[in-house]
């Protein structure tokens, strides 16, 4: 007997549905949306948006590095800190040709605040104590909107 119905074709072309029928799955948001943005790529932006505004009054700023760090080492530079006194951020003085540099450690900054807006001021009070640290200054003079809120 012949038969009627000729066989599938062995390459039917791109797939357009899953197997349950609802269609291939995508991203849930598109990468230039917020939502898509990791935490600590949030965090970034926050660092950089301080140092933009410290940079407006101090134009030196610009040859500073600042970086965001997940914790501080145990073992690192500077003073070492216990339990009780977890650093926020910190400074290493410029050397040897490379430039002075500002940390700003996510981890203890996130655990310290509830949202995003009490984020963004813990972190430009760090930015600015760090700064004032390294250039000799008082915070106050550094930023005149320092402490207050």
């Amino acid at each position: 007997m012949d038969n009627a119905v000729p066989p599938p074709a062995a390459d039917p072309g791109p797939r357009r549905r899953d197997r349950h029928g609802r269609g291939i799955r995508g991203p849930i948001a598109p990468p230039q949306v917020p939502l898509a943005a990791s935490r600590a790529e949030v965090f970034a932006d926050l660092v950089q948006d301080s140092v933009e505004r410290l940079e407006r009054r101090w134009p030196q700023l610009a040859d500073i590095d600042f970086l965001v760090l997940e914790v501080p080492r145990l073992d690192g530079p500077g003073e070492p800190w216990n339990d009780e006194a977890v650093p926020l951020g910190g400074t290493i003085p410029a050397r040897e040709g490379r430039p002075a540099r500002v940390v700003v450690y996510r981890r203890p900054v996130e655990i310290r605040t509830k949202g995003r807006d009490e984020r963004a001021a813990l972190v430009h009070e760090v930015v600015v104590e760090q700064v004032a640290e390294l250039l000799g200054l008082t915070p106050e003079t550094v930023d005149p909107r320092y402490g207050e809120d």
